[in-house]
């Protein structure tokens, strides 16, 4: 049996915030839904900065979690792309929701 990474907290919404927190996090995933399947080197590519370390944590964290998904082709050169999942998929709409949020928070707070 595996150990969850992530158990439920009292508060459901920490959950989703130690899914989805950190530096990277939130980028990959727009990288990610901009594209229906993305390249290592194409994410690394659009996260200007990341190292390669950090985003194989990254991802390997989020396939782990059932928000991404990796596929793996058996040519020469190996090719993997990723993508979201369904679950992925959720999760970006529900943050498009909070995108809503964050630009009227914004236009409240600093009005021009």
């Amino acid at each position: 049996m595996t150990e969850d990474k992530f158990p439920l907290p009292d508060c459901p919404l920490e959950y989703a915030t130690n899914i989805i927190g950190g530096k990277w996090k939130i980028r990959l995933l727009w990288a990610l839904y901009k594209a229906e399947y993305v390249r290592f080197n194409e994410l690394k590519r659009q996260l200007n900065g990341i190292t390669d370390m950090m985003l194989t944590k990254i991802l390997k964290e989020l396939i782990k979690e059932n928000i991404v998904k990796r596929v793996q082709y058996n040519e020469v050169p190996p090719r993997v792309e990723y993508s979201l999942t369904p679950n992925g998929l959720n999760l970006v709409n529900a943050l498009n929701e909070v995108t809503k949020w964050s630009k009227e928070a914004h236009n409240i707070n600093n009005p021009k």
